[in-house]
This record gives C-alpha cells, sequence and structure tokens, in this order.
C-alpha cells in the first residue's frame, strides 16, 4: 500500500520518486515542520505577509526549481516542484500560494523574454527571493476571458504606456515589480514589465479574503504607466498565456494536496485521542467512513496529480489531463476539509485547531487556475473531439 491512513505517501513510494526528488520532498518536508507549520495560525490570524518565511523558501531554491541553471534555477521537472508545492501548502497555504505565484507567473515572462540584462537585474534576485514579483492579468470586468481585457498599451515613443485596471494582484502590495498583461491594437495582447515606482502606477486597496490571508491581494491601478520593458509581443501574448495553464493547474493541484493532506491528518490525530462512549472515536464507524473517504480521494488525487505532472515532463500532457488534475485534486481537499470538521464537530468549528483554517484556506484552490465549471469544459472538449 502506497500511502498511510493520513494520505502521506510512504517510504515505498522511493522506487517511483527517485533518490534526487525524495531528497526535494525532504528537505521541503523539514522545512514546512519546523519553520512553517508553527507559524500557520499567526500567518492566518494576523494575515501578514511572512516575509522571512518567503525569503527562506527562496535559500532553499523553491522559486528558481522550474528554471534552467543558466537563468539562476535548478531545472526540475514538473514532478519534483509538485513534491515541494505539496509540503509547502501542508505547512501554510498562505505562504505556499505567494511562493507558488512567484516561482511561475511571476517571474515566468521575464525569463521568457530572453533578455540577459532582465535576467541579471530581475529574474535572478526573484529566484533567490530577494525581490517578488507580481503578475496584473484578472481586471474586474474580464476574469478568464482574455478576450474581454480592457487594459490597453499605447507606445509613446520609445516607451509603452499602460491605462487601466486589475484586480485580485497576488502580493502586489510587497511587490518590487509587475508582469503587466495589456491589449495591444485591436487583437493583441501583451505583456509588460513595470517597476514598482513606475509613474502612472498605484497600488489600490488590499482585498480582505476569507482565508490565504498572508498572501495579500489587492487591486492595482495604471494611469499611463510607463512600462520598463516588452516582456512578451502584442502578438505573442495569448499564446504565452495558454501555454502556462498546465503548469499553473498542476501547481493548484499540489497546493490542494499539501491542505489536504493537512486536514486528514488532523482529523485522524483526533479521532485518536478523542473518547466517547468508552473508546476513541477512531474506532466507530461513522468516524471511519469519513476518515476512509477523505484518505482515499486525497491519494487519487496525489496519483492522479503526479501522472498528470510526469506526461506533462514526458512532453505528452495535454490540457485536458491537467486539468482533470486540478479539477480532481481540488474538490478531493475541500471534502477532506469537511469531512475533518464533521469527525472534529464543535472542535472543527473552534479557532484554536485549524480544521476552521483549512475549510477556509481550500476555497482558494477551487478559483485559481480555473474554476471547476471551466475545467469541466475544458475535459469534455477533449474527451468529446
Amino acid at each position: 500500500m502506497s500511502a498511510g491512513p493520513s494520505g502521506d505517501p510512504g517510504a515505498d513510494l522511493g522506487a517511483d520518486l527517485g533518490a534526487e526528488r525524495l531528497a526535494v520532498r525532504d528537505a521541503f518536508r523539514r522545512f514546512a515542520a519546523q519553520e512553517v507549520r508553527p507559524r500557520a495560525r499567526e500567518i492566518d490570524e494576523e494575515g501578514v505577509f511572512p516575509r522571512d518565511l518567503f525569503r527562506a523558501a527562496g535559500e532553499l531554491g523553491f522559486f528558481g526549481m522550474r528554471y534552467p541553471e543558466e537563468a539562476g534555477g535548478s531545472g526540475c521537472d514538473r514532478l519534483t516542484y509538485c513534491l515541494a508545492v505539496e509540503e509547502l501548502a501542508w505547512g501554510s497555504l498562505s505562504l505556499a500560494a505567494a511562493c507558488a505565484m512567484q516561482s511561475l507567473m511571476g517571474t515566468r515572462f521575464l525569463h521568457r523574454a530572453g533578455d540577459p540584462a532582465l535576467v541579471d537585474a530581475y529574474l535572478r534576485p526573484a529566484l533567490r527571493g530577494e525581490r517578488i514579483g507580481a503578475i496584473c492579468m484578472t481586471e474586474p470586468g474580464a476574469g478568464s476571458d482574455l478576450g474581454a481585457m480592457t487594459t490597453r498599451a499605447e507606445r509613446d515613443g520609445e516607451e509603452w504606456r499602460l491605462t487601466g485596471e486589475k484586480t485580485w494582484v497576488t502580493s502586489a502590495e510587497v511587490a518590487d515589480f509587475f508582469s503587466v498583461f495589456a491589449r495591444v491594437g485591436e487583437d493583441g495582447l501583451g505583456c509588460f514589465l513595470l517597476d514598482r515606482d513606475a509613474p502612472g502606477l498605484e497600488i489600490g486597496r488590499p482585498i480582505p479574503k476569507l482565508g490565504v490571508r498572508g498572501s495579500p491581494a489587492s487591486e492595482v491601478h495604471l494611469e499611463g504607466a510607463r512600462a520598463r520593458a516588452v516582456l512578451v509581443p502584442g502578438d505573442r501574448g495569448r499564446k504565452e498565456l495558454m501555454g502556462t495553464l498546465t503548469e499553473i493547474r498542476l501547481m493548484t493541484a499540489a497546493l490542494s494536496l499539501g491542505v489536504g493532506r493537512a486536514a486528514v491528518e488532523d482529523a485522524v490525530a483526533y479521532a485518536r485521542q478523542r473518547i466517547a462512549f468508552g473508546r476513541p472515536i477512531a474506532q466507530h464507524q461513522a468516524v471511519q467512513e469519513h476518515l476512509a473517504e477523505a484518505a482515499t480521494e486525497i491519494e487519487a488525487a496525489r496519483q492522479l496529480t503526479w501522472h498528470a505532472a510526469r506526461t506533462a515532463d514526458a512532453g505528452r500532457g495535454t490540457p485536458g489531463l491537467a486539468a482533470m488534475a486540478k479539477l480532481f485534486a481540488t474538490e478531493a481537499a475541500t471534502r477532506a476539509a469537511d469531512r475533518a470538521f464533521r469527525v472534529l464537530a464543535s472542535y472543527g468549528y473552534a479557532m484554536e485547531y485549524p480544521v476552521q483554517r483549512y475549510l477556509r484556506d481550500v476555497r482558494f484552490t477551487l478559483v485559481g487556475g480555473g474554476t471547476s465549471e471551466v475545467l469541466r469544459s475544458v475535459i469534455a472538449r477533449e474527451v468529446c473531439q
């Protein structure tokens, strides 16, 4: 059997993962257990970005895992990256969400631009955790509909000026630079680099959130903001964005595994020590059903996520398979958090226990990377073609 009752993959999976992947997983597991998890409640309740832990994740090499060595990364594959993401999310989904955004969307288009000067000035420090990048894509009236994006980029001599409104910009209030998507001409979509102090760029109101409170999100206002550089030309922006979806969906699936695993583990620990009717409630069939279902679904989600990551690493990935992994993992983790709440009963509702945090945090994974409804449409198109 590949997993214990907590849904945590056992040592017998080492032959499948390999020594190098296990070493990476174990390093992030120690970091999460020793430094992150003990502060998870504080991060949530205070709602403050944990900059020191963010920087520590950079020192562990997290931000450079998906970048080549020549850019300052380590060139890890998707499966190895997913293992690290799960461990961080097990520790704190707030920290994991902020770190995951930095490691992919916050820095990806700097690398894609292929400009050595930008790599040295922005990307390398960001991969070390010394600078923070944010992506400005979502708009109040657009969401997932890229065609409805209204932020525009217009050439002004040798510069580009951007005007529009962005929302749900992760890490905006702590970011040093921004990758901003904007319409170019009638049908183009480009990506532009803006420094935090660029004239015309203003960080708007922070968005109060139900969960992942230590990963700040804000509005960003652009009033003729001057771009530092063009990261993606207007004729490639849509294609570049679509090309990131597999990465984003696998990452979000891995985030779900971490918080879902934490919920199952906490429920099992509680059920073993809580006595009712003369015995631990873990021995009562009704409680066992909750634990068995949750552990089974998390393990199934893990195997589907790993399969999708391996397939993508082998160059055989499809949008549908990544969507399946994200859909199943996020829904499974949401159900696991709910089952943990039911096992703890009134204590699951108490702020002193972390289950209430899992219930709130896990909802974030249902939205990021595409809602379940959008994912089902993606899967159906591939199945029915």
